[in-house]
């Protein structure tokens, strides 16, 4: 992981884990219009176009892990139909609107979700044939630790779907990205959230996250056989896929 730990709340001396499940639980009503906002409604497409690359594998039993409000799931379940897929997220707050939008869908029987942490999975070895993370791993408190256990959860074979914000290196999309993140990340959020310093960590966060090749480094370095980085929409953000 970096050597510089980003945390949203910098005078609280909370652990990260514990302030970034504060952070998700004061946003977590305006969360899911924020991203679309923010991304300009290109957050949807990424997330599709994630799910699709394992249309060929047809995963039956599935975890997404910090799955907040649980769209990463729903466009699971939209593209790949599987008999039963769990999300996990440590934040109340995001899996309560989560919950109310799978009562809304009447996916109850096909979708769950439980308060659970990246870094020790309640789950078995080898239960599940996919994870999928959407714009969850660069929070996590020990990002191998959390990538180790997701691969200890996959069956032999399986594949872990990882869709993160990267740092688009060419110009002028980079300097462009820089001036967005840094100004108008933060203004919109604070007018539309009641947390003013989540709008500031979150484009920090993707700064400080080892993205490309140096994340593919820690796949492999999880128990990731095979690896394959993918980067969308001039680098802004990239789908990782490691098979165990």
């Amino acid at each position: 992981m970096t050597s510089k730990t980003i945390i949203p709340y910098k005078d609280n001396n909370a652990g990260k884990k514990q302030q970034v499940a504060t952070m998700f639980n004061n946003i977590s009503k305006t969360y899911d219009f924020l991203n679309h906002f923010l991304s300009l409604g290109i957050d949807i497409i990424w997330r599709k176009k994630a799910i699709k690359s394992l249309k060929m594998l047809q995963p039956k039993r599935m975890l997404d892990v910090a799955t907040g409000t649980g769209d990463f799931a729903f466009e699971a379940i939209k593209i790949l139909n599987p008999d039963k897929i769990i999300g996990v997220d440590i934040s109340e707050g995001m899996l309560a609107v989560a919950k109310e939008k799978i009562a809304k869908r009447g996916l109850g029987h096909k979708f769950e979700v439980a308060l659970g942490d990246s870094e020790g999975l309640p789950f078995d070895a080898a239960a599940f044939d996919a994870v999928t993370v959407a714009f969850g791993v660069r929070n996590f408190e020990n990002l191998k630790q959390g990538l180790q256990d997701i691969c200890r959860v996959l069956k032999p074979g399986g594949k872990a779907v990882i869709l993160e914000f990267s740092n688009p290196k060419a110009f002028p999309v980079k300097q462009l990205y820089n001036v967005y993140s840094k100004t108008m990340m933060p203004f919109f959020g604070r007018i539309f959230s009641k947390d003013s310093k989540a709008y500031n960590y979150l484009p920090e966060s993707v700064v400080q996250f080892p993205d490309g090749d140096a994340f593919t480094s820690i796949l492999k370095e999880a128990g990731f056989s095979e690896t394959i980085c993918r980067p969308q929409t001039f680098g802004i953000c990239t789908i990782y896929i490691g098979t165990k």
